[in-house]
């Protein structure tokens, strides 16, 4: 049987609690990020979020009752419509954040002082843009349209003849007319039309006016796109750009994912410059491995699982035969874990981040159809300290991890608790605890001298100064199950 092996590291600052793992189950990391732990590479850190300026709170998303915004549908539309037309807005990109937000530094993650924002990439591609008016050119139009002689606007001052007094403003309305029906789309109206006119003419004919049930009615016709509607939308045949989405597996390395790393780092060398002001030389090859290609994830495969296996992956989003994203990605038991994503910076306008989150939660879907359980997306880290940081609550609905009892609370219940505080326990029943709390150190597996052996055992033979207090707070942060499962390795 398979077991997670890790080296216990834990972090010397008072802010983060970091171990690093040799190989590890899915279902040993679904536990670990289900009690707050995150990976980068082969690191994997949990926040002390009492001691945190930021306190950061693990984010899943409901991939199957995600609906999308008025925000989303508008990135969706702005991505097809530079596929088909080509249509590419020069300048920064609008999103205020976008997921997601691992973080590293040479020697492994850092403590969330510099956050990542997840986006998409682009190489080689010929760029585009479209004219748009200047500000004289606008406000001249404004001056030309203004209105003259006795033609005013609300806001301009009015002159009153002498003896009269100015009208006094409107008083307010009542609002909606309930007596009324409600206000409809001109476009259900127009259709509705051309159905009635179908029908009288119909009758004129001396046909049936009777619907078949194969027959769309105006309310069948007026049910709202889903997300995989706005995707898959159909391009035109002369579309100016083909984007195609890859999966390639990163550990262990596919082929695919071997012929097309030296593009992929190209990408993402070109993003940490652009976007996080990296010296050139900064974003080596093997830092690059090390961060996002590296992963103490064994490939596995379950007859109630996913096609592709479980494990980790790059999700590479090609453009005309050119890498123009690329996600990173873990495909765990019961979600898809969002990692990283970079992009090229000349088209940050896309929102790529929010573009490719929206893929990921499609892509969750599409996984949930072959194994029934996986049904999340996890977002990473909500910040709700700071205001840039709350994007990923627009991806409803969605659960915050209670840091005290480890269980999943509603995000609307969790935002009044953290607009009081900074720090709060989101599960409000004063009763509940930690189910997987440490109970036995004794039962928590050592791997030492090339043997595995409780912890019980191990104190037997060897004990250090600081062992027993080192092992107890390992345990006590991964909780009972995973302490009995994952092999802490002594030297």
């Amino acid at each position: 049987m398979m077991k997670t092996l890790s080296r216990c590291a834990m972090s010397h600052s008072t802010r983060m609690q970091r171990m690093w793992s040799h190989t590890m189950t899915v279902q040993d990391y679904q536990d670990l990020i289900d009690r707050g732990w995150r990976r980068s590479g082969k690191y994997v850190y949990k926040p002390i979020m009492k001691k945190t300026c930021c306190p950061q709170y693990t984010i899943r998303c409901h991939a199957l009752k995600f609906q999308p915004s008025k925000s989303h549908k508008k990135i969706l539309k702005k991505m097809n419509r530079f596929i088909s037309k080509g249509e590419l807005q020069k300048g920064q990109d609008d999103d205020v954040g976008e997921p997601m937000d691992s973080v590293c530094d040479e020697a492994g993650p850092r403590e969330l002082s510099k956050l990542h924002l997840k986006c998409t990439a682009l190489t080689h591609i010929e760029k585009e843009s479209a004219d748009f008016p200047s500000i004289t050119e606008v406000q001249k139009e404004a001056t030309d349209a203004a209105p003259t002689g006795s033609q005013t606007s609300q806001n301009d001052p009015v002159s009153v003849p002498a003896g009269r007094t100015p009208a006094t403003a409107p008083k307010p309305g009542n609002g909606a007319d309930p007596s009324r029906p409600p206000c409809r789309k001109a476009k259900e109206l127009r259709k509705e039309r051309r159905f009635q006119k179908e029908k009288i003419r119909q009758n004129a004919d001396g046909v049936s006016s009777t619907v078949s049930p194969t027959q769309p009615t105006p309310s069948q016709t007026n049910q709202p796109k889903t997300l995989e509607d706005f995707i898959s939308e159909s391009l035109p045949e002369n579309s100016s750009h083909c984007l195609e989405v890859r999966l390639v597996r990163s550990n262990p390395p596919s082929p695919q994912f071997k012929a097309s790393f030296d593009a992929s780092y190209q990408v993402y060398k070109l993003y940490q410059m652009a976007i996080h002001k990296d010296p050139p030389d900064k974003p080596t090859e093997s830092q690059f491995k090390r961060f996002l290609c590296d992963s103490p994830l064994e490939a596995e495969y379950a007859p109630d699982g996913p096609e592709v296996g479980y494990g980790s992956f790059h999700q590479q989003y090609w453009l005309d035969g050119h890498i123009v994203a690329v996600g990173v990605i873990d495909i765990l038991p019961t979600c898809v874990s969002s990692v990283y994503l970079y992009y090229h910076p000349d088209f940050a306008s896309l929102s790529l981040g929010s573009y490719s989150a929206l893929r990921e939660i499609a892509f969750t879907r599409q996984l949930q159809k072959q194994s029934p359980k996986l049904s999340y997306y996890y977002l990473g880290f909500y910040i709700h300290s700071c205001p840039k940081m709350r994007y990923k609550g627009q991806y409803r609905p969605s659960d915050l991890l209670c840091p005290e009892t480890y269980v999943w609370v509603p995000i609307e219940r969790c935002i009044p608790l953290l607009d009081n505080s900074r720090y709060a326990r989101c599960n409000q029943d004063p009763d509940a605890g930690d189910v997987r709390v440490l109970r036995d150190l004794g039962r928590a597996l050592v791997l030492y001298r090339r043997t595995v052996m409780p912890y019980a055992v191990y104190s037997r033979k060897r004990k250090g100064p600081s062992d027993e207090m080192e092992v107890q707070q390992y345990a006590s942060l991964v909780g009972q199950d995973c302490a009995e499962r994952i092999l802490l390795y002594r030297s």
